[in-house]
């Protein structure tokens, strides 16, 4: 049997292949609509359409702008072959007064933070949050208090929680002479409400 005129399937074009259906997986995790995802990106509600189908190979200039969108790397967004590197590089970032290091890369679903609580003094005043979904933390060092509307919980090291945050909810240090750390784990409302517009 005759190949003249094929040519074998590349690593690349494999990759370019699954570019459209991971497009709309990303924007289906996120409830996106077409038209949403238009006016966050510039590109026409047709076009992602098509880069979604696979209708036509995506450029540079396409993915860029879904990336930010999705708030993912690029190379996620194509699932470009791996490095080989497994390992996250961490960026911590302050808001709130507090300090978070983000444990993975953001996929769409939950994602995990190492939190740093300053002492008690040290911390704003305190401000409820209500939100869809469910929060956990885990305890690494020191204490931490929990506020689930007017109930309020210490925790300490080696300590977990799981609560509805449907339930108004703040979480600070306990102690005025060491910071406090959890891991903690947020769904996508709660990581908006919690570390969004850093």
């Amino acid at each position: 049997m005759s190949t003249r005129g094929r040519l074998p399937v590349t690593e690349d074009q494999s990759v370019l292949e699954n570019v459209g259906p991971r497009l709309r997986g990303f924007r289906q995790a996120l409830g996106l609509t077409l038209a949403t995802l238009a006016e966050r990106t510039g590109l026409t509600p047709s076009t992602i359409s098509r880069l979604e189908r696979g209708h036509i190979r995506p450029t540079l200039e396409q993915l860029l702008p879904l990336a930010r969108a999705y708030a993912v790397p690029l190379d996620e967004l194509v699932a470009a072959p791996t490095t080989g590197d497994p390992r996250v590089h961490l960026r911590p970032f302050r808001k709130d007064g507090l300090t978070f290091v983000p444990l993975g890369v953001k996929t769409g679903g939950m994602r995990a933070y190492k939190v740093i609580y300053p002492p008690v003094s040290q911390l704003p005043p305190p401000r409820f949050h209500v939100h869809p979904g469910r929060e956990w933390f885990y305890v690494l060092h020191g204490t931490v208090q929990l506020v689930l509307t007017d109930t309020r919980t210490e925790l300490t090291a080696g300590e977990a929680a799981e609560f509805d945050t449907a339930t108004p909810h703040w979480i600070g240090n306990a102690r005025d002479d060491i910071p406090a750390e959890t891991i903690a784990i947020y769904g996508q409302q709660g990581e908006r409400v919690h570390v969004a517009d850093v």
